[in-house]
């Protein structure tokens, strides 16, 4: 993680560094000020929509998870744009768009259910969700307190 953020800095700074050579000091600064501007302004409209998106599902009973989602995922480009520099706004960009959104959502929730069925094998052992029913369990006891029931995704 550490490695991550230590990339992730320099690439900030020499993408900073080479906008200002471009444009200069002024330049750079207004750039970044209507980033800032720009990307407050869409994470906002798309929020709304998510929201109201969200707000419409669950009136109607149905699972809102893909409007819970991107509300979260919004929340996150709009953070990332808030912070300077121009890394962070291409990648809360990124975020905010809907096509690129759908593809982000995808892999988030691919990588949530991984890490579901990884915690659930680990607190009560190994369990098998196909469909989601679960076809197989560990009948051996555990020490620690275990909800009886299915694994629910979703």
């Amino acid at each position: 993680m550490a490695v991550a953020f230590l990339l992730y800095v320099i690439a900030e700074v020499a993408a900073i560094w080479a906008v200002g050579s471009l444009v200069g000091v002024l330049g750079t600064i207004a750039l970044l000020i209507a980033g800032a501007f720009v990307g407050s302004w869409l994470a906002r409209r798309e929020g709304g929509k998510a929201m109201r998106a969200f707000v419409t599902k669950a009136q109607s009973g149905r699972p809102a998870d893909k409007e819970l989602t991107d509300g979260m995922l919004i929340a996150v480009g709009g953070i990332l744009i808030m912070v300077p520099g121009f890394v962070s706004d291409l990648l809360g960009l990124f975020v905010l768009l809907p096509p690129s959104r759908a593809l982000v959502r995808r892999w988030w929730l691919r990588r949530a259910e991984k890490r579901a069925v990884r915690f659930a094998n680990q607190r009560r052992g190994p369990v098998m969700v196909v469909d989601s029913e679960v076809v197989a369990e560990d009948p051996r006891p555990t020490t620690h307190p275990v909800i009886e029931g299915r694994i629910v995704e979703g």
